[in-house]
């Protein structure tokens, strides 16, 4: 098969190339390269990058020749940048997606693999979180994911285009820059433990997340394209687990063998204080469940650096 991966030089999208490529794949790489890195890429004779931006139609479309399946991972995934810029960033995260659903219908694509988001569900205290929940929107960011969304949706129905959508939840591991803006919390930690320096932790360290490994996202990416049941469907990608940053500060500070004594500073305006997954339909839809505990995921995290 031909696979088109978009933002494929960043944190996720580098590892399904990774994948794809493993299981002998055809693939090209388009990204703007904002905020991926080529040395994410490997050398390999079935690997084309393009370097180009998906608000450009032409370009988008001359990446989509003779491609089967597209994993679309290109966004502005900075919620800060959203809300300093929400019309330039809805061009890239809204009209972008627009982009790749039409030219993939346009070349009767088998399969458009869209990443969403947790951030969805907003502030909704309801826990765990369920696809079935109504979304609250507190960023361009999540309206623009949103929107996305639907717009998969319009394309399965109306064209017939088969598309899945997957809701990430907290994604770590390997190649997760920590010295991005809008890094996850355990890059940041793996990043200043591994200089023995003891991160800090803004509010009080109760509140909870659901870390899931990115291996486990690839491979929901590839049952998402290799199953008829996900078509047309939105689901959340997480572990349906939740861990506090007091913990997730303690086991780091065990595989790193240091003293933990965490820093703390004033709570971040917007931060959700609870978060984890109900993660049945996934389990159901791709037949997928996440197979590396956090220990081990941390453990292989660091062993990266």
């Amino acid at each position: 098969m031909k696979a088109l991966v978009t933002g494929g030089a960043g944190f996720i999208g580098s590892h399904i190339t990774e994948r794809l490529l493993n299981d002998g794949h055809e693939v090209v790489v388009l990204d703007d390269f904002s905020t991926g890195h080529r040395h994410n890429l490997p050398e390999h004779d079935k690997l084309s990058v393009v370097e180009g931006d998906i608000r450009n139609m032409q370009t988008v479309e001359d990446c989509m020749q003779g491609v089967n399946w597209v994993f679309h991972k290109a966004a502005v995934a900075s919620v800060p940048k959203t809300v300093n810029d929400p019309v330039g960033s809805s061009a890239a995260n809204y009209q972008g997606t627009l982009h790749i659903l039409e030219a993939a219908r346009q070349n009767k694509v088998d399969r458009v693999v869209f990443a969403s988001s947790a951030a969805l569900y907003g502030d909704e205290p309801t826990l765990p979180k369920q696809e079935d929940m109504l979304p609250v929107t507190l960023s361009p960011y999540a309206v623009d994911k949103l929107a996305s969304e639907y717009a998969c949706g319009v394309y399965t129905k109306l064209y017939g285009l088969k598309t899945v959508a997957l809701r990430y939840f907290n994604v770590y591991g390997p190649r997760q820059d920590p010295s991005s803006p809008y890094s996850g919390v355990i890059s940041i930690f793996a990043d200043r433990l591994s200089k023995q320096q003891m991160p800090t932790i803004f509010g009080d360290g109760e509140q909870t997340r659901d870390f899931v490994f990115v291996t486990d996202v690839v491979e929901a990416n590839m049952q998402a394209v290799l199953r008829d049941e996900p078509v047309g469907q939105y689901m959340n990608i997480a572990t349906g687990h939740q861990i506090t940053l007091n913990e997730l500060l303690q086991v780091f500070c065990e595989l790193y063998q240091l003293e933990c004594k965490p820093e703390y500073g004033e709570p971040r305006q917007g931060d959700i204080k609870e978060s984890y997954a109900n993660i049945e339909r996934a389990s159901k839809l791709l037949a997928w469940q996440p197979e590396v505990a956090l220990h081990d995921g941390l453990k292989l995290l660091c062993e990266s650096l």
